[in-house]
Parts: structure tokens; C-alpha cells; sequence
């Protein structure tokens, strides 16, 4: 607090312990006036920075000579506030020229008027100046409404999915008492307690600070974060907004479209397309190359936003297709942002010119009537095996079927007198039997007429192989008439039996 101004009767030292004195002797001079009254009601006074604050005093009784005075402090360090006689810019009376009413107003309250505030009557005396009567004394405290917050981000711009710190500051409040909440996008976020800078003197203000960690996110371009101060001096929150887009960067994505460079012809135009999608913020720069040097293009369209907040658009580059020119690599480079720049390159392919007048069209059209020829005569070839194998297959297993067990008998050469009897069917000389390749049980060879005579040809163990023994000769004169017996029985299961019925004469 600046020092007041000094009143033409402002007592120094000889007044300060004649104050003292009369404090010890609270009595002294009461018996020039036992009617004279003095009243200071207030306890306590709270007036917030900057407002104006009134301390009452008023007396009664019977008139007694001698000053009135407010005094902050008591005792040595006490400091006149207003004197009846003095200058004291910031306080007036509120009666003016009253003999009872000696209530004053401070204004425009600042941090050092908080303090301890004295109504005195003083008497004057053969020795001087004296305290009289003074009040009971009334407590000003000086509360600051905390500066409007202020919220601050990262110097740098950063990427989605990088947390970043934010900070929120408020100063010049008083008392300490503060309480700080975070938002974004009206939803809260939890934050650590903010940090109270206690000042150097006790009655100044206090500063704070509350920092807040935040992953950023593609879809943050329109989102806001809000710093929420209350204060007891506040009837309602202070906040302080900053917008999340003054913190995001979102890279491009880079794309040359070339699908229709390899159809160019021969002294075309050749388009090629680069297409930036999805940045923040707008600030871009595209540049071609051909080979690695730079060329010139202006076909460049403006940054357009989308609905998200982004932004995109895209450049066209127009070639000459020449024959000198196939093969060449136009890259499109851009630098957002002042990052590193993104380059995308596609090759310039150029088709030989058409014969004959053919387009390029017909020049497709023939290209896949060749594959589709070359499709059916694959299928065709399949085919064709697919056959050749199945009639194959046919013929062996007929080959096989033919080669069933068989067996022959024969006579020799007969006389002219057998001749003649060639025609009696009961002289059977030859027969041919073919069997299928099945094993004859015992019980069907007994089954048998039992005037049938037998030819037993008994085979070893039958071979593993398909060359079994299908086929045999006998050549005999006639077989024997002995008397019927049994058909033999078989020594062993690998025995195969023909037999030969031979009817009776």
C-alpha cells in the first residue's frame, strides 16, 4: 500500500507514546466528559479488490474538543487513515461536516488496505494531544477475484495418438482458495490439483497453474478443451477455451492415379492425377518431377474441407506421350506443414502404335479372342486324352476276359471207320471248356451226375501274378470205362478241375 499522505496535524513520536500511555490508562481524561459516547458496530468487513468499503463510527453525549481519526494498527505501527484536518485521496466522509457521524469510505480496495481499523477521539490538553475514547476496532479483509484463465498448448503441432500437455493459468486472487476443473467437448476430464505460487508478502496475491496431459485424436480438429476456475470472490465459474486444431496435425495421404497410362498411345496426352486426402491444417504444397526434376504444372485445385474437418485435393499433370518419353517417372511430392515431403511416383508406359488402321480397341478385342482360342484348345487336348484313356482301359479288360481257364481233349486221328460214326452224338471225342476265374467248391464237383467220368489236372500253389495257367491240351485215345468211383478229392485248395462227362455207349 502506498504510504498516505501526512495530515497538517498528524502527531509523530510524542503522539504514538501518549497513545501508548493512554492505552495502559484507558481512564485517563474520562473524567473531563462522562457523557460522551463512542460507537465503532462493526466486527468485520469483506470487500473484494478494486470495490469501495465504508467503516462506521458514530458518537453521542455531550460534545468534547479534540480530533477525530480512523488509525490501521494499534500501537507503533498504527497509520493514520483519515484525520478531519488532512488530505487523504481515497477516503471522504459519509456525513459531511457532522459532529456525530464520522463514518468514512475507502475506495478502490486494494490487497494492503486488509487490516486491523480504529476509530479515536482525541482530547487536547496543557500537554497536548491525547486519546480520548477509540472503538472496538473492525477486521477488513480484501479478497481478489482471480484473472480470467488462460489456457496454452504444445509450441509444436503434433500427430493422433501423441499426448500433449496443456496449461491453464489464473493469477492476482485472494485468499488462496481456489478450484480448477478440465473439459473437452462439455465431458470432464481428471486432472491433477493445480499448483498455488504463494507470494513473497503476505498480502499479496496468489498465481496458479493446473496442467492437463491429452492424447490427441484424428477427429479432434472441432474439439475445444475448457479450463473451469472457482473462487470464493466468483458468483460464478471463470473459463478459459482453447481449441484442439491450433494442436493437431493429420498427414495426407498420397495417391497417383495412372490407371489409364498404360492404353496412351503414341503422341497422346498421358493424365496423371495426385490425389492429397485427409490433412490438417490446409497449408500444402504439391510439386512435380519428371526423372528427378522439377517441372512446372498449374493445374493445381484448392484445398477443400470435408465434413470431418480435413481437408484435400489434387493436382493433374498433363504429358506428351512420346516415344522418348516411355519409361520416364513422374513423382508427385508434397510437403504439408512444413514436414518432410511425401513423394508418389508412377511410370510412364506407352503401347506400340496400331497396324492397320486398329485401335486400340481392336488391339484389346484380338488380345482376348487369342487367350480364348488358347483356352479351348487346352480343353479340347484334356478331352481328347480323357478318351484315348477310357477306350484304353476298355480293350485291356476285354483282353482280360477272353483269358479264362480253359481245357481241351482230343483224339487222334481216327480211321474212316470212325468217320462214319461221327454222327452218333454219343461219341463225344473233343470238347473246349472255358471257365470263369472262380474256384470250384467240392461240393458243386459232387454235385455232379454221378455217371460222369473225370479229367483232374491239379496245378501247384497258384502263382501271385496274372499269368495263372488258363489253358491246357489233353490228347488221348478215350478215357477210361472203369467203374464209377468217386470224383477224386483235391489234395490242396490251389487246385483248379476240369471236368469231362462222357455219356455211356
Amino acid at each position: 500500500m502506498e504510504p498516505l499522505p501526512r495530515g497538517p496535524g498528524r502527531a509523530a513520536w510524542p503522539l504514538t507514546c501518549l497513545v501508548l500511555l493512554c492505552l495502559r490508562w484507558p481512564g485517563a481524561g474520562a473524567q473531563a466528559g462522562q457523557s460522551f459516547q463512542l460507537q465503532q458496530p462493526q466486527t468485520k468487513v469483506s470487500v473484494n479488490k478494486g470495490e469501495m468499503f465504508n467503516l462506521t463510527c458514530t458518537t453521542s453525549g455531550d460534545d468534547h474538543p479534540g480530533p477525530m481519526k480512523w488509525l490501521k494498527g494499534w500501537g507503533s505501527e498504527n497509520e493514520t487513515i483519515y484525520d478531519q484536518t488532512g488530505s487523504f485521496p481515497r477516503v471522504t466522509r459519509a456525513v459531511s461536516e457532522s459532529n456525530t457521524d464520522f463514518t468514512i469510505h475507502i475506495m478502490d480496495a486494494r490487497l494492503e488496505d486488509a487490516g486491523s481499523y480504529y476509530c479515536v477521539k482525541f482530547s487536547k490538553s496543557l500537554g497536548g494531544v491525547q486519546v480520548f475514547q477509540h472503538g472496538k476496532g473492525t477486521e477488513v479483509s480484501v479478497h481478489a477475484k482471480p484473472s480470467p484463465p488462460v489456457v496454452s498448448g504444445p509450441q509444436h503441432r503434433a500427430g493422433p495418438g501423441q499426448s500433449v500437455p496443456f496449461t491453464c493459468t489464473a493469477g492476482g486472487f485472494f485468499p488462496r482458495d481456489i478450484s480448477v476443473k478440465w473439459f473437452k467437448d462439455r465431458s470432464p476430464i481428471l486432472a491433477r490439483q493445480p499448483q498455488i505460487i504463494t507470494p513473497e508478502q503476505l498480502k499479496s496475491s496468489y498465481n496458479m497453474s493446473s496442467t492437463l496431459m491429452v492424447m490427441l485424436k484424428e477427429d479432434d480438429v472441432r474439439s475445444q478443451l475448457v479450463c473451469a476456475v472457482q473462487h470464493p470472490t466468483l458468483t460464478a465459474p471463470l473459463t478459459g477455451m482453447y481449441q484442439l486444431s491450433k494442436a493437431l496435425r493429420v498427414s495426407p495421404s498420397v495417391h497417383v492415379d495412372a490407371d489409364r497410362l498404360s492404353l496412351s498411345e503414341v503422341n497422346k496426352t498421358a493424365n496423371f492425377t495426385c490425389h492429397v486426402k485427409g490433412f490438417y491444417p490446409r497449408g500444402v504444397t504439391i510439386t512435380w518431377l519428371e526423372n528427378g526434376t522439377e517441372i512446372k504444372v498449374e493445374n493445381t485445385s484448392q484445398p477443400v474441407e470435408t465434413p470431418q474437418g480435413l481437408f484435400e485435393l489434387s493436382s493433374l499433370l498433363q504429358v506428351q506421350a512420346t516415344e522418348e518419353k516411355n519409361g520416364s517417372m513422374f513423382t508427385c511430392r508434397v510437403v504439408h506443414d512444413a514436414q518432410d515431403p511425401i513423394s508418389r511416383t508412377a511410370t510412364l508406359q506407352i503401347t506400340a502404335p496400331a497396324r492397320d488402321g486398329l485401335s486400340n480397341w481392336s488391339q484389346a478385342y484380338n488380345g482376348n479372342l487369342l487367350v480364348i482360342y488358347i483356352v479351348v484348345g487346352v480343353v479340347c487336348t484334356v478331352l481328347a486324352l480323357l478318351v484315348a484313356a477310357i477306350l484304353y482301359l476298355i480293350r485291356a479288360k476285354q483282353s482280360k476276359g477272353k483269358s479264362s481257364p480253359s481245357a481241351r481233349l482230343h483224339e487222334p486221328e481216327k480211321s474212316s471207320e470212325a468217320t462214319t460214326q461221327e454222327s452218333d452224338p454219343n461219341n463225344l471225342t473233343y470238347a473246349d471248356l472255358n471257365f470263369d476265374r472262380e474256384r470250384k467248391t467240392i461240393r458243386r464237383m459232387v454235385e455232379m451226375s454221378q455217371q460222369s467220368e473225370y479229367a483232374c489236372i491239379q496245378t501247384s500253389q497258384a502263382p501271385t501274378s496274372d499269368d495263372n495257367l488258363t489253358y491246357a491240351d489233353l490228347d488221348m485215345v478215350h478215357l477210361s470205362k472203369a467203374p464209377r468211383r468217386p470224383a477224386p478229392r483235391p489234395e490242396e485248395a490251389s487246385s483248379e478241375y476240369a471236368s469231362v462227362q462222357i455219356p455211356r455207349k
